[in-house]
Protein backbone atom coordinates (compact mmCIF):
# COMPACT_ATOMS: atom_id res chain seq x y z
CA UNK A 1 0.00 0.00 0.00
CA UNK A 2 1.22 3.81 -1.02
CA UNK A 3 2.87 5.04 2.49
CA UNK A 4 1.22 8.72 1.50
CA UNK A 5 0.55 10.90 4.73
CA UNK A 6 0.19 15.01 4.37
CA UNK A 7 2.79 16.75 5.43
CA UNK A 8 3.33 20.42 6.27
CA UNK A 9 6.12 22.56 4.97
CA UNK A 10 8.28 21.78 8.02
CA UNK A 11 7.91 18.58 7.09
CA UNK A 12 5.49 17.75 9.96
CA UNK A 13 2.48 15.56 9.39
CA UNK A 14 -0.97 16.90 8.96
CA UNK A 15 -3.28 14.83 11.27
CA UNK A 16 -5.66 13.84 8.67
CA UNK A 17 -5.83 10.71 6.79
CA UNK A 18 -6.03 11.14 2.86
CA UNK A 19 -9.17 10.49 1.83
CA UNK A 20 -10.45 11.12 -2.07
CA UNK A 21 -8.69 13.38 -4.46
CA UNK A 22 -11.55 15.68 -6.43
CA UNK A 23 -10.38 16.35 -9.27
CA UNK A 24 -11.65 19.29 -12.11
CA UNK A 25 -11.28 19.17 -15.81
CA UNK A 26 -10.99 22.56 -18.17
CA UNK A 27 -10.70 24.99 -15.14
CA UNK A 28 -8.44 27.72 -17.44
CA UNK A 29 -10.01 28.52 -20.76
CA UNK A 30 -6.76 28.48 -21.89
CA UNK A 31 -5.82 24.50 -21.53
CA UNK A 32 -9.31 24.07 -23.21
CA UNK A 33 -8.37 25.50 -26.04
CA UNK A 34 -4.46 24.03 -26.25
CA UNK A 35 -6.72 20.30 -26.11
CA UNK A 36 -9.19 21.60 -28.67
CA UNK A 37 -11.99 20.34 -25.73
CA UNK A 38 -15.32 22.95 -24.72
CA UNK A 39 -15.34 24.73 -21.86
CA UNK A 40 -18.05 23.10 -19.43
CA UNK A 41 -21.19 24.84 -18.69
CA UNK A 42 -20.52 23.65 -15.26
CA UNK A 43 -17.53 21.58 -12.71
CA UNK A 44 -16.18 18.94 -14.60
CA UNK A 45 -15.37 16.82 -11.94
CA UNK A 46 -13.54 13.51 -11.52
CA UNK A 47 -12.06 11.75 -8.05
CA UNK A 48 -8.75 9.74 -8.07
CA UNK A 49 -8.22 7.40 -5.29
CA UNK A 50 -6.07 7.92 -2.45
CA UNK A 51 -4.00 4.78 -3.84
CA UNK A 52 -3.05 7.53 -6.30
CA UNK A 53 -0.92 10.13 -3.82
CA UNK A 54 2.50 10.01 -3.63
CA UNK A 55 4.74 12.22 -2.74
CA UNK A 56 5.81 14.73 -5.07
CA UNK A 57 9.62 14.94 -3.98
CA UNK A 58 10.00 11.46 -4.70
CA UNK A 59 11.09 10.42 -8.31
CA UNK A 60 8.00 10.05 -10.68
CA UNK A 61 7.82 6.27 -11.33
CA UNK A 62 5.26 6.68 -14.52
CA UNK A 63 3.85 3.60 -16.79
CA UNK A 64 5.80 2.52 -19.87
CA UNK A 65 3.39 0.27 -21.36
CA UNK A 66 0.27 2.99 -22.04
CA UNK A 67 1.07 5.74 -24.26
CA UNK A 68 2.17 8.90 -23.29
CA UNK A 69 1.79 9.87 -19.78
CA UNK A 70 1.49 13.85 -19.47
CA UNK A 71 1.60 16.19 -16.39
CA UNK A 72 -0.86 18.85 -15.45
CA UNK A 73 0.29 20.99 -12.59
CA UNK A 74 -2.58 22.43 -10.13
CA UNK A 75 -3.02 23.91 -7.10
CA UNK A 76 -4.38 21.47 -4.40
CA UNK A 77 -6.39 22.46 -1.57
CA UNK A 78 -6.60 20.40 1.50
CA UNK A 79 -10.13 20.19 3.56
CA UNK A 80 -10.36 20.36 6.80
CA UNK A 81 -13.65 20.39 7.84
CA UNK A 82 -16.99 18.37 6.62
CA UNK A 83 -18.71 19.87 4.14
CA UNK A 84 -22.22 18.90 2.61
CA UNK A 85 -24.18 21.42 0.31
CA UNK A 86 -22.07 24.06 1.97
CA UNK A 87 -22.74 27.75 1.98
CA UNK A 88 -19.63 29.89 0.53
CA UNK A 89 -18.42 30.75 3.85
CA UNK A 90 -18.66 27.12 5.22
CA UNK A 91 -16.48 26.23 2.49
CA UNK A 92 -13.73 28.81 2.65
CA UNK A 93 -13.70 28.04 6.86
CA UNK A 94 -13.11 24.78 5.50
CA UNK A 95 -9.61 25.17 3.53
CA UNK A 96 -7.12 23.76 5.89
CA UNK A 97 -4.46 24.56 3.48
CA UNK A 98 -2.64 24.44 0.31
CA UNK A 99 -0.43 22.98 -1.58
CA UNK A 100 1.01 21.63 -5.51
CA UNK A 101 0.03 18.70 -7.48
CA UNK A 102 0.47 16.80 -10.55
CA UNK A 103 -2.34 15.47 -12.27
CA UNK A 104 -0.60 12.55 -14.40
CA UNK A 105 -3.06 11.64 -17.31
CA UNK A 106 -2.43 8.94 -20.07
CA UNK A 107 -3.48 10.99 -22.77
CA UNK A 108 -3.07 8.28 -25.19
CA UNK A 109 -5.95 6.10 -23.17
CA UNK A 110 -7.74 9.07 -22.25
CA UNK A 111 -8.50 10.37 -25.97
CA UNK A 112 -9.60 6.55 -26.63
CA UNK A 113 -12.09 7.04 -23.68
CA UNK A 114 -13.08 10.25 -24.94
CA UNK A 115 -13.73 8.71 -27.99
CA UNK A 116 -15.88 6.08 -26.87
CA UNK A 117 -17.92 8.41 -24.20
CA UNK A 118 -16.30 6.81 -21.23
CA UNK A 119 -15.41 7.92 -17.65
CA UNK A 120 -11.72 8.73 -17.63
CA UNK A 121 -10.44 6.75 -14.98
CA UNK A 122 -8.32 4.82 -16.50
CA UNK A 123 -6.42 7.39 -17.81
CA UNK A 124 -6.29 9.21 -14.62
CA UNK A 125 -6.40 6.91 -11.56
CA UNK A 126 -3.47 4.34 -12.10
CA UNK A 127 -1.14 4.58 -8.95
CA UNK A 128 1.08 7.06 -8.33
CA UNK A 129 -1.09 9.59 -10.50
CA UNK A 130 -1.18 11.96 -8.17
CA UNK A 131 2.09 13.30 -6.73
CA UNK A 132 1.26 15.97 -3.91
CA UNK A 133 3.33 18.54 -2.29
CA UNK A 134 3.75 19.78 1.35
CA UNK A 135 1.08 21.76 2.46
CA UNK A 136 1.28 25.39 3.16
CA UNK A 137 -1.41 26.73 5.93
CA UNK A 138 -4.63 28.85 4.08
CA UNK A 139 -3.62 32.11 6.23
CA UNK A 140 -0.65 32.01 4.30
CA UNK A 141 -1.68 32.68 0.97
CA UNK A 142 -4.40 35.47 -0.40
CA UNK A 143 -7.34 33.22 -1.89
CA UNK A 144 -7.79 35.35 -4.77
CA UNK A 145 -4.22 35.62 -6.38
CA UNK A 146 -2.35 32.46 -5.67
CA UNK A 147 0.39 32.11 -7.98
CA UNK A 148 2.26 28.75 -9.24
CA UNK A 149 4.60 27.51 -12.12
CA UNK A 150 6.28 24.58 -13.30
CA UNK A 151 9.53 24.10 -15.05
CA UNK A 152 10.69 21.53 -17.05
CA UNK A 153 14.24 20.91 -17.31
CA UNK A 154 14.84 24.38 -16.67
CA UNK A 155 12.33 25.83 -19.14
CA UNK A 156 8.84 27.44 -18.11
CA UNK A 157 6.01 24.95 -19.16
CA UNK A 158 3.12 26.55 -17.21
CA UNK A 159 1.83 29.21 -15.23
CA UNK A 160 -1.13 29.06 -13.20
CA UNK A 161 -3.25 32.24 -11.25
CA UNK A 162 -5.80 31.64 -9.03
CA UNK A 163 -7.51 34.97 -11.06
CA UNK A 164 -7.32 32.86 -13.98
CA UNK A 165 -9.88 30.01 -13.21
CA UNK A 166 -13.05 29.72 -14.42
CA UNK A 167 -14.57 28.40 -10.87
CA UNK A 168 -13.31 30.21 -8.13
CA UNK A 169 -11.80 27.96 -5.26
CA UNK A 170 -14.42 28.82 -2.55
CA UNK A 171 -17.75 28.77 -5.05
CA UNK A 172 -16.24 25.19 -6.38
CA UNK A 173 -15.75 23.71 -3.00
CA UNK A 174 -19.54 24.35 -2.30
CA UNK A 175 -20.61 23.18 -5.35
CA UNK A 176 -18.19 19.70 -5.06
CA UNK A 177 -20.22 19.58 -1.64
CA UNK A 178 -23.17 19.89 -2.94
CA UNK A 179 -22.53 16.90 -5.21
CA UNK A 180 -21.57 14.64 -2.64
CA UNK A 181 -19.77 15.17 0.89
CA UNK A 182 -15.80 16.55 1.45
CA UNK A 183 -14.26 14.85 4.32
CA UNK A 184 -11.17 16.32 6.45
CA UNK A 185 -8.69 15.06 4.60
CA UNK A 186 -9.33 15.12 0.98
CA UNK A 187 -7.95 16.79 -1.12
CA UNK A 188 -9.41 19.29 -4.10
CA UNK A 189 -7.15 20.01 -7.53
CA UNK A 190 -8.44 22.88 -9.13
CA UNK A 191 -7.47 22.37 -12.79
CA UNK A 192 -4.69 22.93 -14.90
CA UNK A 193 -3.53 25.77 -16.98
CA UNK A 194 -2.10 25.34 -20.76
CA UNK A 195 1.03 24.08 -21.45
CA UNK A 196 0.86 20.29 -20.70
CA UNK A 197 3.18 18.25 -21.89
CA UNK A 198 4.22 14.23 -22.14
CA UNK A 199 6.95 13.39 -19.81
CA UNK A 200 10.27 11.06 -20.22
CA UNK A 201 12.16 9.66 -18.06
CA UNK A 202 15.14 11.61 -16.92
CA UNK A 203 13.82 14.83 -16.81
CA UNK A 204 13.54 17.56 -14.17
CA UNK A 205 10.42 19.08 -12.92
CA UNK A 206 10.79 22.46 -10.79
CA UNK A 207 7.51 23.64 -9.18
CA UNK A 208 7.03 27.27 -7.35
CA UNK A 209 4.08 27.96 -5.46
CA UNK A 210 4.41 32.20 -4.92
CA UNK A 211 7.63 32.76 -2.72
CA UNK A 212 6.41 30.08 0.10
CA UNK A 213 7.38 26.31 -1.71
CA UNK A 214 9.98 25.40 -3.89
CA UNK A 215 9.81 22.11 -5.27
CA UNK A 216 12.03 19.47 -7.22
CA UNK A 217 11.57 16.07 -8.79
CA UNK A 218 12.36 13.66 -11.19
CA UNK A 219 11.24 11.15 -13.91
CA UNK A 220 12.57 7.87 -13.68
Amino acid sequence: MPDYQHHWKDGTPVHLPLGKIVCIGRNYAEHAKELNNPVPDEPLLFIKPSTAAVHITRPLEIPKDRGEVHFETELAVLIGRPLTNASASEAESAILGYGLALDLTLRDVQSKLKEKGQPWERAKAFDGACPLSPFVAADKLPRDNIHFTMDLDGERRQTGDTRDMLNPIVPLIAHISSQFSLMPGDVVLTGTPKGVGPLQSGQTLTLELDDLLFLQTSVT
